[in-house]
């Protein structure tokens, strides 16, 4: 028997729990054990006190995410398995000892059946980041089961949950265990230097590997806009498959000047490839019509459920403006990593674009996160990033 404090759900409200989803909103919850804090382990009952799972609790519109529907103790042999689980994955898709990428998705949170939890992996360094408080505290068992997984591989954990936790926390981004032996990784066989302690997310946006060498396949020859560098990944994909010029445009000058080692990490690209400061939809209005291909890879416009029309019309601006000023012949790779923003949704948004355009358009590829970034079947929010190839008459 469980002696974590109990929740008890409304009659019918553990139909989605038996599903395998794993958010339980508080409207569905009809008791609660006096005293519970944010964080705290509880286990779920239905109506009929039957076990349902356990997940943490956090006094908000998700008060449970539960990270077991078993009748199982959290310990160290429960973050064992799980981290061992996820792993299997990653060896099966051959990321674990692939000889041109050392860098993947470990943990993907409710991918992986662990909400809150996000575990990269970069050339010997394990980047944490902590969504929840509840998750967050398990932070010393989850770096123990690590060291087990990976042995002497494992050169370092790095912490990174302060930018994700309240700030009244007092957190900060630091090293957990060891010393990283270095900051560059591959990926398929290109160069990149990661900063997980400063940079987005936990350093480096893992979730479009296919699509940027997707990409590096159509660039011989071509003019690119890279768009939202951020880091440059797709410019060195592009300038590495033949691409006759690359130009990088972000906000934000940190993104340009680690835009500009990693192009520089890869080869002598000399009067090929220039980074730019500026806003994004402000340089497109103003650029010639002659690139053959340009990357929209925006941040999420919207980061919650109130800011989806905003967002909306955040992507159709851009996109209108982007098939506006593209070459005849040429492509849009175009994103939203919005997870309020669905597929169909995003489909929508991209069509109304076209129409507004006044542009002949059509659909080539639709793109999604890969595998190291599973998609869970039983919890749909976790397909998060959606992408189309448009070719442009």
């Amino acid at each position: 028997m469980l002696d974590y404090p109990k929740i008890h759900l409304l009659k019918g409200k553990e139909i989605s729990v038996r599903r395998k989803h794993h958010w339980i909103f508080s409207g569905a919850i009809g008791h609660k054990d006096e005293g519970l804090e944010n964080g705290q382990l509880v286990q779920v009952l239905s109506a009929k006190r039957e076990f349902l799972g356990v997940g943490h609790f956090q006094n908000g519109s998700i008060m449970v995410r539960l990270i077991t529907f078993s009748n199982q103790k959290v310990d160290f042999e429960f973050w064992k398995a799980c981290l061992n689980k996820a792993y299997l994955l990653r060896k099966n898709l051959g990321l674990t000892d692939h000889p041109n990428t050392n860098v993947y998705r470990l943990i993907h949170g409710e991918g992986d059946g662990l909400p809150g939890l996000v575990i990269d992996f970069y050339h010997g360094t394990a980047v944490i980041q902590a969504h929840t408080i509840g998750m967050h505290q398990h932070l010393e068992v989850i770096c123990q089961a690590l060291q087990e997984l990976y042995g002497k591989e494992l050169k370092a954990v790095f912490d990174k949950s302060a930018e994700t936790l309240p700030k009244n926390l007092g957190m900060q981004n630091k090293l957990v265990f060891g010393e990283p032996e270095t900051h560059q990784v591959k990926e398929n066989g290109c160069v990149f230097e990661i900063d997980w302690q400063e940079g987005q997310k936990t350093g480096f946006f893992i979730d479009q590997r296919e699509s940027r060498q997707l990409l590096g396949s159509y660039s011989k020859g071509k003019k690119v806009l890279n768009a939202f560098c951020y880091s440059g990944g797709f410019s060195v994909y592009a300038l590495l498959n033949g691409a006759l010029q690359v130009d990088s445009i972000d906000i934000s000058a940190n993104a340009i000047a680690l835009t500009h080692r990693n192009v520089e990490l890869n080869t002598d690209f000399e009067g090929k490839h220039q980074a730019v400061v500026a806003d994004v939809i402000k340089y497109i209005r103003e650029i010639k019509e002659d690139y053959d291909i340009v990357v929209l890879d925006p941040p999420a416009f919207a980061k919650n459920i109130k800011a989806k029309h905003n967002a909306v019309q955040a992507y159709k601006r851009l996109n209108v403006e982007a098939l506006k000023h593209i070459k005849k012949g040429g492509l849009l790779f175009t994103f939203s990593c919005s997870q309020v923003v669905d597929k169909t949704l995003f489909n929508n948004t991209i069509t109304a674009a076209a129409m507004e355009s006044g542009r002949t358009v059509k659909m080539l590829h639709f793109l999604s996160q890969p595998g190291d970034h599973p998609i869970n079947i039983f919890h749909q929010e976790t397909a998060y990033l959606k992408g189309l190839v448009l070719y442009v008459e």
